[in-house]
């Protein structure tokens, strides 16, 4: 499995607005797509000096499904212009790790 992991910043004054940007069409925008081994995400957030960072870690069966859905150049982020109108800055490149061991309890 491939964790694809993202960061991105907002004002305190943007963060609610980003949050909601994400759930109600960023991530439906990506479950949409349809992807083979596409296997979900998920959303953090903290509360920063600066405002808001959010991290997003999507999950794929495999590196072949994550350039499936992001093309060859796979490490370039996801980041649709409505997003990018209420981040103060954010991550132009995604980081890829192979997950080798889940543990739930």
């Amino acid at each position: 499995m491939i964790a694809r992991v993202w960061h991105g910043w907002t004002t305190d004054e943007h963060a609610e607005a980003y949050e909601s940007l994400l759930r109600g069409m960023v991530f439906p925008r990506i479950a949409a797509k349809g992807t083979p081994g596409y296997r979900g995400i998920k959303l953090l957030r903290r509360s920063v000096p600066e405002g808001a960072e959010f991290i997003t870690i999507m999950w794929f069966d495999s590196l072949d499904a994550v350039k499936q859905f992001a093309g060859e150049d796979y490490e370039t982020a996801y980041v649709p212009p409505e997003a990018r109108a209420v981040l103060a800055r954010f991550d132009t490149r995604s980081q890829h790790y192979e997950v080798r061991e889940e543990l739930a309890y």
